[in-house]
């Protein structure tokens, strides 16, 4: 297969339509924001089913369908294990924080973090905080946005490929300035419906080839494969020696807890205005995140037995090329059109949420809170996200450029990584742990934020890997340097606990006391929603 699968022109059609049809509904949207509240949670007028498949949509990354199908296609059962890490830890986020963040009634993640500390110093952190996890996970979008987009319309070459991540990250730019939270909704539920829709289809027609039987599937899958036998049982990856069985373990930590600390998944809890609402929410996403992660477990072997792991790993993308090349082989131009029109809208619709979460940080926090004091119009704080949206999606279409070659479920899972070490630690200390001080806070926040990104810097993602028998590159970011020092992919097993016991430490050693009547507060407010309405409409 060449490096254009199907038609440019067709594909370039669909994609033109979905843009079109998806932009008229953010601006029907955008007429209805006059508040900051409707900018940055739509008015919490969303229900909690319509909240539950936005969720869904923005939960369903690029990660979900390319990168997992791929890494599923490549090395069987350890990529499917991205799947039940990234569903179980919707479990974790449905048990201690969805509710709970819900009935603060706030706007980001630090109103919460500030509630019973010092605002400024830990507004400031918990805003650094959301936009570094929000700048990985932007990573890992613009980096599949460039693969599908290289591979649809026959665009190679670094300078195409990084052409075909700009024009992404104008469009994405375009949907947050215009649509807010409200018009980004629409755009991940149609974007939800789309993608599980599609993705039952190509299951069934996978399936069909194999007269429905799974075990036949994955034997055929086996059998086009140079791992043979051992794709279809644990260790393909993970199991080649000690080294990656305790990859796999810092991997698992990172993927089971980062959910819980994730800023965009978050701040889709304030759209709804109960925090019943806020618990419908999380039981319709995790069916619908669990659904499809069955479907993906087919879609991976599928292309694993039709495609084939030769043709994957040449195609502009690599391994986040695998979903669209099955849609290829299964259903032609036409088939291939509407899956990757359906993972367009995938990142789209992913990274307009980040950036209106990024943006809403800066903004509320940084700018109205830290900046300002507080002493700021609704109005001004709106224009700022604006602009802060502009800067944040430059900075992630540089950042794509640079990531363009890695498989995107891989990078999430660093981003997921920096989110459980920076974030949670210091969430679940703010809403069960009364003696938790400013200082804990701030050395949690800090301390998992540093730490991970550093054992980031320094592992074999960034620099020394070495070239795999038969590629070119490496699949390390930079090439032809080595400066790592940190041997494991994820630095979840050190840095999760490791803010986990510096936002203890922090707090016993604060000679300052915490807030017993603000903790009471929280922990009433948090627990029955009782005055989160009434200080939504005072702010």
């Amino acid at each position: 297969m060449n490096a254009t699968a199907g038609s440019p022109l067709v594909n370039m059609a669909i994609f033109v339509a979905f843009v079109a049809v998806t932009m008229v509904i953010v601006i029907r949207a955008s007429r209805q924001n006059k508040t900051a509240s409707d900018y940055y949670t739509g008015g919490r007028s969303f229900s909690g089913g319509q909240n539950g498949t936005a969720i869904a949509g923005d939960y369903l990354s690029a990660a979900s369908f390319l990168g997992i199908t791929g890494a599923i296609a490549l090395t069987g059962f350890d990529g499917f294990l991205y799947s039940i890490g990234f569903l179980v830890a919707w479990l974790v986020a449905l048990l201690l924080v969805a509710e709970l963040l819900r009935n603060t009634g706030k706007f980001t993640m630090a109103d919460v973090l500030a509630f019973r500390m010092r605002q400024r110093p830990v507004r400031m952190a918990a805003a650094i905080s959301t936009l570094a996890v929000s700048f990985f996970y932007l990573l890992a979008q613009m980096a599949g946005a460039g693969g599908l987009v290289s591979l649809l319309m026959g665009i190679t070459g670094n300078v195409g490929q990084s052409l075909t991540i700009a024009v992404v990250g104008i469009l994405m730019i375009v949907y947050v300035l215009v649509g807010g939270m409200k018009g980004t909704t629409w755009v991940q539920i149609i974007k939800a419906v789309l993608l599980i829709a599609g993705a039952a289809l190509m299951t069934l027609w996978v399936l069909s080839k194999y007269g429905f039987s799974l075990s036949d599937l994955m034997g055929a899958a086996a059998g086009n494969s140079p791992l043979g036998e051992k794709m279809l049982a644990p260790g393909a990856k993970y199991g080649v020696s000690t080294l990656t069985k305790v990859d796999f373990i810092s991997l698992s930590m990172a993927l089971v807890l980062g959910t819980a600390g994730l800023p965009h998944v978050l701040m889709r809890f304030y759209t709804v205005p109960t925090s019943k609402e806020a618990r419908k929410s999380v039981v319709y996403a995790i069916s619908l995140i669990g659904v499809f992660y069955l479907f993906s477990l087919v879609l991976g072997f599928g292309a694993a037995a039709l495609v084939g792991a030769d043709v994957i790993k040449a195609a502009p993308g690599g391994a986040n090329s695998a979903a669209p090349l099955l849609a290829y082989e299964l259903g032609g131009t036409l088939l291939l059109g509407f899956i990757s029109a359906v993972a367009f809208a995938t990142i789209l619709a992913v990274v307009a949420g980040l950036t209106i979460t990024a943006s809403a940080s800066f903004a509320h926090d940084v700018y109205a809170n830290y900046i300002k004091r507080g002493q700021v119009s609704a109005d001004a704080e709106v224009k700022v996200a604006r602009t802060a949206a502009v800067v944040i999606g430059v900075f992630a279409i540089i950042g794509g450029i640079l990531a363009k070659d890695q498989n995107i479920a891989f990078l999430v899972a660093l981003a997921f990584a920096v989110a459980a070490s920076a974030n949670l630690p210091t969430i679940l200390y703010s809403l069960f742990w009364k003696n938790f001080t400013t200082r804990g806070a701030l050395w949690s926040i800090y301390g998992g934020l540093i730490s991970s990104i550093t054992l980031i810097i320094f592992s074999p993602v960034v620099s020394g890997k070495p070239i795999p028998e038969g590629a070119v590159k490496s699949p390390s970011m930079l090439q032809g340097v080595d400066f790592h020092w940190f041997p494991l992919d994820n630095p979840g097993l050190i840095s999760i606990p490791l803010a986990f016991f510096l936002g203890w430490l922090g707090s016993v050693t604060d000679p300052g006391k915490s807030n017993a009547v603000k903790y009471a507060e929280m922990e009433v407010r948090s627990l029955t929603g009782a005055g989160a309405e009434k200080a939504t409409v005072a702010h």
